[in-house]
């Protein structure tokens, strides 16, 4: 009788284990599956930054913003100024 108990005992015990770690089996398979759509949100969002960042260092778009915002204008053989060295400034630098 008392091998009967003890043996109930156990399965019991084995059941209630079973149960427990098919439980924490499959939270941590959910775990895992968030963090993998997680990463590939975070990925698909990092080659959009990194395609937006293309298209803002595009030339064209750096020569439009120069001549918009900073009033620059492009260099031509026409607006070049030359500078010369006076002789008198000339002894004068280190």
């Amino acid at each position: 009788m008392r091998l009967n108990l003890l043996l109930m005992v156990a399965v019991l015990a084995h059941a209630l284990y079973l149960v427990h770690v098919q439980y924490e089996s499959r939270r941590l398979y959910v775990a895992l599956e968030r963090a993998g759509a997680q990463a590939r949100k975070l990925e698909v969002e990092h080659e959009r930054l990194q395609a937006e960042k293309r298209a803002q260092a595009t030339p064209l778009r750096i020569e439009r913003l120069a001549k918009e915002k900073m009033q620059m204008r492009t260099v031509t053989p026409a607006i070049t100024q030359y500078v010369t060295l006076a002789p008198a400034a000339a002894g004068s630098a280190p």
